[in-house]
């Protein structure tokens, strides 16, 4: 149940107008009184002598009963209260006593003693109530209406509960605006699963994603069939931008433009700018060195630098100054956009829905330091750079491999906002990595399944040797490890990295050093895409020399004969790597 108190107002008519009129888009539906402070009070909308002039003199009469240098500027007082989505129906007279709960908390009415404001509630929508009050009490005096936002809100949640409603977490005014019950008929009447506002938060938020500078922020979002309206100062520099949907229209037939500020607070013109006021650009020589690349890799190397990214973001979100942390989390929000835009079919809807619901996790009222995002803001631009990647092969794996990385990266950001006790963004998150885990399940079935099949290979002798080694590697985990279905993988993994000249049970110490593995559904597989990224392993099994320990335990070579992945030694990558 979501209560917002609108401006306070001047004219009581006005506001009776629209809410006993059709609405902008002719969205009001019988428009009638659920209850009000006088169980007598005349309602427009079902009685037929009755009009909205009666209501209003008779709402207006204890404001015109005193002087007029006493009234308020402005004693207009509105409220909406608003049902989630899936929530169910309530009656008339349930939407009543949700009006009566609501006056009394926020100071409105005082039933006890009698003297409180006359007020009003119109239903004009199955989900939703309109309150109109005005603010001069039957006594001549004010009401007390200090703190009324913070009250309404907690009669709120105690209401969801005994309503049986969607109970939603305290918000912090950092949420995007919700489309309005106008934009959602809107959307139904043109046959849209979304609105249009949604529609474009989205599509500027996938734009914005590694960008560099206002010209190529423009040219995608045009790339994306956007109309766009800039705002320039006199001088000619540009201030902000407005984008609209070709085909929605108003009225008069005109598109309907929603400024980058209206659509999320993060995605106005001079916040965009923030994200790349810190970028390699402006980075020292030694950072440009690090992080800029001669040109588009491959996706399935694009995916290698995410996961090697995205795990060193996991150690600064938990043990990172705030601000430090803040802008990692909301650089994660870009890695969801770009890995959604550029996976396969068959993970992007579950990718896709996991940025959507990451969204409101990408903004707390901890201001972000934006420059120290650089290396997650470069792995976002590689992704989209490199473009599309199949479902399956070295881009299909290392899908997989970023994806387990992100699960991790996500789920400290769900604790993260969680001790800070900003619960929508905690909750979001939390939703967000449940849709990164079944697009995990799906990415990582097949390459999982070629390891798996590998190992089954093993020599007898050596899978007992294997056996051995975790045991003394990972005494703690070993047995659960042994139990999972993933075993055989993991077995595969390390006959995989002692061909390249690994110390196994090194690798394997380190990889578990890490946390979070309690959240993870198989501890096996996420050891699996550790081993691999530390050891810079193909993330396919299928791309695995002939030649492996599999088949040949001989042909081990030195790991001064890796290659290293582009711009970073392995052993520097490793250390780094080591809590």
């Amino acid at each position: 149940m979501i209560p917002r108190i609108q401006k306070r107002g001047q004219r009581t008519i006005g506001l009776l107008y629209y809410l006993y009129g059709p609405g902008k888009f002719e969205e009001h539906t019988d428009p009638h009184l659920v209850a009000s402070w006088d169980d007598n009070a005349p309602d427009p909308g079902r009685a037929p002598s009755a009009t909205l002039k009666q209501l209003q003199q008779l709402l207006d009469q204890p404001v015109e009963n005193v002087e007029q240098a006493n009234r308020p500027k402005k004693h207009v007082w509105h409220l909406s209260v608003r049902n989630a989505e899936e929530d169910r129906n309530l009656s008339d007279e349930e939407w009543g006593e949700v009006a009566r709960r609501m006056v009394a908390a926020a100071g409105i009415d005082d039933p006890e003693q009698g003297a409180g404001c006359r007020w009003a509630a119109v239903r004009h929508a199955d989900d939703h109530i309109h309150i109109i009050a005005t603010l001069v009490r039957e006594d001549g005096f004010n009401p007390d209406l200090d703190h009324d936002a913070a009250r309404v809100q907690a009669q709120a949640r105690a209401l969801e509960v005994e309503l049986g409603l969607r109970r939603l977490n305290k918000g912090d005014g950092t949420g995007a605006k919700r489309p309005t019950s106008a934009e959602r008929h809107t959307a139904e009447r043109q046959g849209r699963e979304r609105t249009a506002r949604e529609e474009l938060r989205e599509t500027v938020r996938r734009a914005v994603t590694g960008a560099r500078s206002d010209e190529e922020f423009f040219d995608r979002l045009a790339a994306a069939g956007l109309l766009i309206r800039k705002r320039a100062a006199p001088s000619g520099d540009l201030l902000g931008y407005k984008v609209a949907l070709p085909d929605d229209l108003n009225k008069d037939g005109e598109p309907v433009f929603y400024p980058g500020a209206r659509l999320a607070p993060d995605l106005s013109l001079p916040r965009i700018r923030e994200r790349w006021s810190g970028d390699a650009q402006d980075a020292p020589a030694s950072v440009q060195e690090e992080v800029i690349r001669t040109g588009p890799g491959s996706p399935a190397a694009a995916r290698r630098e995410t996961a090697s990214a995205v795990w060193q973001a996991v150690l600064v979100v938990e043990h990172g100054e705030d601000a430090v942390a803040a802008a990692h989390i909301a650089a994660a929000g870009e890695v969801l956009d770009a890995l959604a835009k550029t996976s396969a079919a068959h993970t992007r809807r579950e990718l896709r829905d996991a940025a959507t619901a990451f969204e409101r996790a990408s903004r707390s009222h901890v201001r972000a330091v934006r420059e120290h995002d650089r290396a997650l803001r470069q792995a976002a631009r590689d992704l989209v750079h490199a473009g599309p990647a199949l479902g399956r092969g070295e881009d299909g794996a290392t899908t997989a491999m970023a994806i387990d990385m992100l699960f991790f990266l996500i789920t400290a950001a769900a604790h993260w906002h969680a001790r800070k006790g900003h619960a929508q963004q905690a909750e979001a998150a939390t939703r967000a990595a449940e849709h990164l885990r079944t697009a995990y399940r799906t990415a990582a079935t097949q390459p999982l399944g070629v390891l798996h099949q590998r190992s089954r290979r093993l020599s007898r002798p050596m899978l007992q040797r294997q056996t051995v080694l975790l045991r003394e590697a990972l005494p703690e985990l070993a047995e659960q490890i042994l139990a999972e279905p993933g075993w055989y993988a993991l077995a595969a993994t390390i006959a995989d990295a002692e061909t390249a000249g690994h110390s196994p049970a090194a690798l394997l110490t380190d990889a578990a050093a890490r946390r979070e593995l309690d959240t993870a559904g198989s501890v096996s597989d996420v050891l699996v895409w550790r081993l691999r990224r530390q050891a810079d392993l193909p993330a396919d099994a299928l791309g695995q020399p002939k030649n492996s320990t599999a088949t040949n335990p001989s042909a081990a070579r030195p790991a001064a004969s890796r290659t290293a992945a582009p711009g970073r030694r392995l052993d520097e990558e490793t250390a780094g790597n080591t809590r």
